[in-house]
């Protein structure tokens, strides 16, 4: 069985699809492909289907929706021609159900598997591969987590948590791309980027740079008066020390010269240790504005 949470819900058995149209049963081949090869108790499905207020049937309507997804995968089976297996797949046990699957079989484990690849790539600074890697990454989303799901609590914990997982991803895969020089690709996806989170300030610093380098200092700092309006705004807050520093630089300084400072990683680690603004040389000034200073 090949499943996809990555967007719509999506679940083949044999190249046969086994995804039920139904709400509820939806709702429960979501909760097991969320788990997979792990036992889901019965009390986390029925309090996924209807929170705090269970039918007096919820035990037996969710033998229904079980067995009414065995069918669809002995059905698939039948079709592509291979002995029926619907049990095996989907397992019974005195804890709950089981949804067994190989992991390189569900989409969300190859968008974690390169995200980490991306990750050690970046810490050994090798850009290019962590470029690729995160690209590749989040080639295996098609839009947002359980679109097509009516989620319980779970569900909806489990979709935010893969939303920032790929916020982040993404992140990393500009800054990566800043690092190599790819400011006029990406000043498109930033501008659509930050429309959507206008208050993520990683993001709007990655526009901002891309404008600047681009040769467009004025978007640039009108992006930073965006943010800070909108963080003002909304949750009474001004930019973080290293993004008014950035935007200190590039009113300071001309386009030939020097710009970006302390980081951007620097400023949220672990060690948040106060850094002192710096100039680079000119040279340097093309580097992403996340670089450390080593000198």
């Amino acid at each position: 069985m090949r499943i996809a949470i990555l967007g719509p819900l999506a679940a083949t058995h044999h190249g046969q699809p086994v995804a039920p149209t139904a709400a509820k049963p939806r709702t429960v081949l979501a909760t097991l492909a969320t788990n997979v090869n792990d036992v889901v108790p019965m009390d986390s499905l029925i309090a996924e289907l209807w929170q705090d207020s269970p039918p007096r049937n919820a035990r037996t309507t969710i033998q229904t929706y079980i067995l009414s997804l065995r069918k669809l995968i002995h059905t698939a089976a039948q079709r592509a021609g291979v002995a029926d297996d619907a049990k095996t797949v989907l397992a019974t046990t005195p804890a709950g159900y089981l949804l067994r699957v190989s992991p390189d079989s569900v989409d969300a484990s190859h968008f974690e598997r390169l995200a980490n690849i991306g990750h050690r790539a970046r810490e050994r600074q090798d850009h290019v591969a962590a470029a690729r890697a995160f690209a590749e990454a989040l080639s295996w989303w098609r839009g947002p987590v359980f679109v097509d799901v009516q989620g319980g609590r779970r569900l909806r914990l489990c979709a935010r948590r893969l939303g920032e997982a790929r916020l982040n991803v993404l992140d990393c895969r500009i800054e990566a791309d800043l690092r190599l020089g790819r400011h006029h690709e990406l000043l498109g996806e930033l501008s659509a980027i930050t429309a959507q989170h206008p208050t993520h300030e990683g993001m709007v610093a990655h526009l901002m740079l891309a404008l600047y380098r681009s040769g467009r200092r004025y978007e640039a700092l009108e992006a930073y008066q965006r943010l800070r309006m909108g963080l003002a705004e909304k949750r009474g807050l001004e930019p973080a020390p290293a993004l008014r520093r950035l935007h200190r630089s590039m009113l300071s300084a001309d386009q030939a010269g020097t710009d970006v400072t302390e980081t951007w990683q620097a400023t949220h680690s672990g060690a948040r240790r106060a850094v002192p603004p710096q100039r680079i040389p000119a040279e340097a000034a093309a580097l992403p504005w996340s670089v450390s200073l080593q000198n």
